[in-house]
């Protein structure tokens, strides 16, 4: 997919937004960890990269889970399979 720069960037921080919100209410982190968190799991990646915006396959919501409960988030805690009802505001 070929993204225009503000198409990117509108992506890019939602999604970074997305991932914060996640790390701090069901993570534990405060908003200053969450907000690392989400910049490290979300770098900006140059126009020219290959796959430039691959990580937004899958929403925000799909990254924090594992990182917070593991990679069998899914099976483990099978009621977060799906964003919590306060999180979907944020898409």
């Amino acid at each position: 997919m070929a993204w225009s720069e503000t198409e990117y960037l509108d992506c890019l921080h939602s999604e970074r937004r997305g991932y914060a919100w996640a790390m701090q209410h069901h993570g534990g982190l405060s908003p200053e960890e969450a907000g690392e968190a989400a910049l490290e799991r979300y770098p900006y990646e140059p126009a020219e990269a290959a796959n430039r915006g691959l990580i937004f396959h899958d929403e925000a919501w799909h990254w924090a889970m594992p990182a917070i409960h593991g990679d069998r988030y899914e099976a483990d805690h099978p009621e977060l399979v799906h964003p919590s009802p306060d999180y979907l505001p944020l898409e």
